[in-house]
C-alpha cells in the first residue's frame, strides 16, 4: 500500500508545483548519460546495447536497493512520492501549452516559435500559427502518455524501480533514439526498448483518453475509433495511437508533414475533424489534465491490488 500512497502524493506534488525547478534528477541523468556516451559511443548496435543496459540496469538496481533499504513504511512512501514527482511532467506540459496559446492569441508568432521548441523536436523556424497549434496539440497528446500514463503504470507495477527505470528508458530514447546518421545504429536499442516499454501504457492510455473525452465535449467512441483506424499508420507504434485518440476525442485532425533536421516525414492523418485552432490547445491541455488524474487513480488502485495479492500470497506461504 505504500507505493499506492506514494504515487498519489507524487501526483499531487506535480499538480501543485510542476517539475522541480532546480537539481532536476532527469536533467542530472541526462548529463551522466552524455558523459558516458563519450566513452561508449561507436557506430554499432552492440555499443548502443551496452550503453543502454549499463544506464538502465544501474538505475533500476540502485532504485531497488534504495527502496529495500527504506524499512519504515512512511520512508518507502516518501521515496515513491519523490520518485513520482521527479519523473512526471503533466503540469509543466500543460503550462507550456497554455503559454503558447496565449502567445498565439496575442499574435506573437516569433515567441510561439521559440516556446514550442520546449515541446517538439521538429523544425519550427518556418511554422505558421496553424502549424504551431498542431505541433502543440500533438506534443501534449504524445507526452501525456510518455510523461504521465506510462510512468504511473510502471510505478504501480514495480514501485520506485519501475518509475525511475521507465524514465531512464524514455530519456535515452529522446537523447539518442531519434533517426540521424550518428544514432542510426548506436540509438537502435534505446528506440526499441522505449517502444516495448510503452506498448501497454499507450493502449491503456487510449482507453483513459476515451473515458475522459466527454469532459472536453468529445466522444469516447470517436477516440477509440480514431486510434484503431489511424494510429497504425503513424511511424510510431505507440505515439500514433495516443495522438489519434486525442484527435478523435477532440473532434479534430492531427498529423501531416513534419520536418526534422531538414528531413521531411509524413506522419499520416489522425482523426476526421477540422484542423485544430488556437482554442483547441486549451482543450487539449484540459483533456491531458483529466487523463493524468484518471491515470493516477487507476495506478494507485492497481498498486494496492498487487500489494494485497502479494501479502496474501506471502501469508499463505507462511501458513503452510
Amino acid at each position: 500500500m505504500t507505493s499506492a500512497a506514494g504515487l498519489l502524493i507524487g501526483v499531487g506534488a506535480d499538480r501543485l508545483f510542476g517539475d522541480p525547478r532546480r537539481l532536476h534528477p532527469v536533467a542530472g541523468f541526462g548529463q551522466l548519460a552524455g558523459a558516458l556516451e563519450k566513452a561508449t559511443y561507436a557506430d554499432s548496435k552492440r555499443a548502443g546495447i551496452f550503453h543502454v543496459a549499463a544506464l538502465v540496469g544501474g538505475v533500476v538496481v540502485g532504485a531497488a536497493m534504495l527502496e529495500r533499504a527504506a524499512k519504515p513504511a512512511w520512508a518507502r512512501t516518501c521515496l515513491v512520492a519523490l520518485g513520482t514527482w521527479s519523473v512526471l511532467g503533466g503540469r509543466s506540459l500543460e503550462r507550456e501549452a497554455r503559454t503558447i496559446s496565449s502567445q498565439l492569441q496575442a499574435g506573437d508568432l516569433p515567441a510561439a516559435r521559440i516556446q514550442v521548441t520546449h515541446l517538439v523536436g521538429r523544425d519550427t523556424k518556418e511554422l505558421d500559427a496553424a502549424e504551431i497549434t498542431r505541433a502543440t496539440c500533438e506534443s501534449v497528446a504524445e507526452n501525456t502518455a510518455d510523461a504521465v500514463v506510462a510512468p504511473l503504470l510502471w510505478g504501480a507495477v514495480a514501485g520506485l524501480p519501475g518509475l525511475l527505470g521507465y524514465r531512464v528508458i524514455n530519456t535515452l530514447d529522446a537523447m539518442i533514439g531519434h533517426r540521424s546518421a550518428r544514432y542510426s545504429n548506436f540509438g537502435w536499442a534505446a528506440a526499441r526498448l522505449d517502444d516495448v516499454a510503452n506498448l501497454l501504457p499507450a493502449r491503456l492510455g487510449v482507453l483513459v483518453i476515451a473515458g475522459c473525452a466527454p469532459m472536453v465535449g468529445g466522444s469516447a467512441k470517436e477516440a477509440v475509433r480514431a486510434a484503431l483506424r489511424d494510429g497504425p499508420g503513424h511511424p510510431s507504434p505507440n505515439a500514433g495511437l495516443v495522438e489519434a485518440a486525442f484527435a478523435g476525442a477532440l473532434g479534430r485532425t492531427f498529423g501531416g508533414v513534419n520536418v526534422y533536421d531538414g528531413h521531411t516525414e509524413n506522419r499520416g492523418r489522425l482523426g476526421t475533424g477540422p484542423e485544430p485552432d488556437v482554442a483547441d490547445i486549451s482543450r487539449t491541455a484540459t483533456l491531458a489534465a483529466a487523463v493524468g488524474v484518471a491515470s493516477a487513480g487507476l495506478a494507485a488502485a492497481l498498486s494496492a491490488v498487487l500489494a494485497t495479492v502479494l501479502s496474501a500470497s506471502v501469508a499463505a506461504r507462511k501458513a503452510r
